[in-house]
């Protein structure tokens, strides 16, 4: 009895299977409607004229640790880099970050109190600095972002109009900023 039952069952379950699905006509006459995303009025091409002397940088834990690796000054290496002064930002998500590094990383947190690193207090909850640097710099095109986290390099690609800043043969460079602001090409 049981087994007839399941092949009747199964012949149903077949027949729904071969039943073919229906398909919503579309009226031509009705017009399609996307969502687009708005482009910030900043933003000419990729051309971000938000940005101009003086820079505001924001740091990233791992930078302030592989400038202290490569014994460069934050502050005066920035300014080298870009040819023009120099703000250097922290937000609290990074700092609380630092200071979870422990003792180790002393060095690194004196670094990040000294008075001429802007602080930018955080208003959302948790306290991981890579959301928190993406959603900043999302909302405020104005900042150059520093880091080395590949995975944050890879996410702030993805945001038009916002330049890199990385470490990479002792020395800072940038990446994906305007030609007229002087920057240098390496």
């Amino acid at each position: 009895m049981k087994r007839m039952l399941s092949l009747r069952d199964q012949r149903l379950k077949e027949k729904d299977r071969l039943k073919p699905k229906k398909k919503e006509k579309k009226d031509p006459s009705v017009l399609k409607e996307r969502e687009v995303p708005q482009h910030p009025s900043c933003l000419f091409f990729q051309y971000n004229t938000q940005l101009g002397p003086p820079y505001h940088i924001l740091v990233d834990t791992n930078f302030i640790n592989f400038s202290i690796k490569a014994k460069l000054d934050l502050v005066q290496s920035m300014m080298d880099c870009l040819y023009a002064k120099c703000i250097p930002c922290i937000t609290d998500c990074v700092m609380a970050e630092i200071e979870k590094l422990g003792q180790k990383y002393r060095v690194a947190l004196r670094i990040a109190k000294d008075p001429r690193f802007e602080r930018l207090p955080c208003t959302h909850k948790g306290t991981y600095a890579d959301d928190c640097l993406v959603q900043r710099v999302t909302q405020h095109k104005c900042y150059i972002v520093a880091t080395v986290d590949r995975d944050l390099k890879r996410r702030i690609r993805k945001i038009p109009g916002v330049p890199i800043m990385y470490i990479s043969n002792h020395r800072y460079n940038i990446e994906r900023m305007p030609d007229d602001y002087g920057a240098p090409r390496f």
